[in-house]
């Protein structure tokens, strides 16, 4: 079922000179300008009658009025699936995702996904895009993820996210022994020969992995990696184009390492360690409403936390 949207407005005369797409983002703040810029491509927009491409330049004064259709989230279903939730308010979300829980419907998870749960926590969550969802986590990673609850929530948490001002912060356990930290810039694209996986590929999207070092084991590290992009894979796909891929990645990671002289249980620890070792622990944003600054921090997934304590030699060898 699509909600009506209308709105009529009028160009400011100061306005002269630049591109419709433009001003109507800040006279309707409620959508974002790709979603506005869209409107204007399939004729849901009239300036004074007429139809304008987003790049049109406005002479001020114009009579603007907007009449579309926005998508509601009907074709996904609402299910009771528990939700961690860290922080709640009138604009947004913060929830704690565990590993194992994918965040959309696709093909392969038609349901039992985050987007399912939300729809069940607050089902006015179907008149915003992907139900708020701005960002995502991989299937097996687990950690804070932020949720738009109304139309000018989701806009301006995409604003943030385009300008880099949305911090998140990742703990991250890597195969082998790095010795200082740094930051990986290399651009990501889909691998060439397998569409299923990304790679470090010339004229790829900018991306960005700022990295330092938490601590070190005799086989591994553990380091907290800060996203100045947020691309699909992209922690993996870097620590894994530094060749200390993340520990238990399927896709990337190879066969994990053990240290010499394992104990047993630092070897069960490791072998039966069923995902990538990746944990989104800090996010930090401006409030879409008033701008103040917030941040949360979670501690890490108990799978982890046993991991570590194993690496650590805090493990009792009884099986």
């Amino acid at each position: 079922m699509a909600e009506p949207v209308e709105r009529a407005v009028q160009i400011p005369f100061e306005a002269v000179g630049r591109r419709i797409d433009q001003v109507l983002a800040e006279l309707i703040p409620d959508f974002s300008r790709s979603r506005l810029q869209q409107w204007l491509k399939e004729g849901r927009v009239s300036v004074d009658g007429r139809q304008l491409k987003p790049r049109d330049k406005v002479l001020g004064g114009e009579q603007v009025r907007l009449r579309a259709e926005l998508e509601s989230e009907t074709r996904v279903e609402a299910e009771a699936i528990p939700l961690d939730v860290v922080h709640q308010d009138e604009a947004l979300l913060v929830v704690h995702k565990p590993a194992g829980l994918v965040v959309h419907p696709g093909a392969g998870n038609p349901s039992g996904t985050l987007q399912n749960a939300l729809l069940h926590h607050d089902s006015e969550l179907a008149a915003v895009p992907r139900c708020g969802i701005v960002h995502r986590l991989d299937k097996d990673t687990s950690g804070l993820m932020v949720v738009a609850r109304t139309l000018t929530a989701h806009k301006r948490l995409v604003e943030q996210l385009q300008a880099r001002t949305v911090s998140r912060r990742y703990l991250a356990l890597l195969n082998g022994t790095l010795v200082a930290g740094g930051t990986v810039d290399a651009p990501l694209g889909r691998h060439p020969r397998d569409r299923k996986r990304m790679a470090v590929v010339g004229g790829g999207r900018e991306a960005i992995t700022h990295y330092r070092v938490r601590e070190r084991f005799a086989a591994h590290t553990l380091v907290e990696c800060r996203l100045e992009t947020g691309r699909t894979h992209q922690i993996r796909v870097h620590m894994a184009h530094l060749r200390h891929p993340l520990l238990g990645d399927p896709v990337y990671g190879g066969r994990p390492m053990l240290p010499r002289g394992a104990s047993e249980a630092q070897r069960r620890a490791i072998q039966c360690f069923g995902r990538q070792a990746l944990h989104a622990w800090s996010l930090g944003l401006e409030h879409p409403l008033d701008g103040e600054p917030m941040s949360w921090e979670v501690p890490l997934a108990e799978d982890m936390q046993h991991l570590l304590a194993a690496l650590r030699g805090e493990l009792d060898e009884q099986p």
